[in-house]
């Protein structure tokens, strides 16, 4: 469905953020990309949409095929026609509109038939958005909030939805339910998402694939459970390791790094 393949990306034209990263999104997969702060995994979504250039970002190498179609060089609106949207970190709402418009506005693509269908199965994955429908969206608490960023995506019917750090911030319990509804949304509703996540034991838990950035780098990548399973993702960022001390990949010694080039 969705393949990138040998990325470079830059900001202002000097600072390198992402440096040939390829990876893939099949259809109807849960992918999880993992990394630390500034690893480029938030870059990498930004690209997919076509939204860099607010922050003077710019694809300078690789491709970005979507269903066969090249769309590098498509507009951010016309991406979100093709089926891929993208719900970015920090829920980005509008705070004082309601619950109700803050969803519709996911919508205007779609038809008024469809948008009260889109709406009523928001409404019953997240029960508690339909009781605060007519409430403003600043009022509502965090793990609120990120259910709304996530059923006004839903709206708009994706074929491939981007998750930037849906957990970031919320309570352990909320992140369940954001987990759980994302589980569904790609074994009922057979919607592919790419899944960008610091929690990594979690997104292991639900991923298909992982694929870990380091430095702009993707330097490991495999099915969730290889990954899950591998003594230096234990202990650098699942926390089972035998020391204390903060490690990188770069400084374990019998880890070797594997390129990957997707023609």
């Amino acid at each position: 469905m969705l393949t990138l393949t040998n990325m470079q990306i830059v900001y202002d034209r000097v600072i390198e953020a992402v440096r040939d990263v390829s990876l893939e999104v099949p259809e109807g997969r849960l992918v999880a990309l993992l990394g630390s702060n500034g690893a480029g995994k938030s870059t990498l979504l930004k690209a997919i949409s076509n939204v860099l250039f607010p922050e003077k970002g710019e694809v300078l190498h690789g491709q970005i095929m979507f269903r066969d179609r090249d769309i590098g060089k498509t507009s951010a609106n016309e991406i979100v026609r093709a089926g891929i949207i993208h719900v970015p970190e920090g829920r980005r709402l509008f705070p004082l509109m309601t619950v109700e418009e803050n969803l519709l506005m996911g919508g205007y693509t779609a038809s008024t038939a469809a948008l009260h269908d889109a709406l009523d199965k928001v409404y019953t994955m997240f029960p508690r958005l339909k009781e605060r429908r007519k409430g403003e969206a600043g009022y509502l608490s965090g793990g609120e909030q990120q259910m709304v960023a996530v059923g006004r995506a839903l709206i708009g019917q994706p074929r491939l939805l981007l998750l930037d750090e849906p957990s970031l911030g919320l309570a352990p319990q909320i992140i369940e339910e954001i987990f759980e509804a994302i589980t569904r949304l790609r074994n009922e509703e057979g919607i592919s998402i790419l899944l960008v996540e610091q929690n990594a034991a979690l997104a292991l838990e639900i991923a298909d694939y992982a694929y870990i950035m380091e430095n702009g780098r993707i330097v490991l990548d495999g099915t969730a459970s290889e990954i899950a399973k591998n003594a230096d993702v234990k202990e650098f960022y699942l926390g089972f390791g035998d020391h204390g001390a903060k490690k990188s990949f770069r400084d374990i010694k019998h880890y070797k790094r594997r390129k990957r080039w997707l023609s």
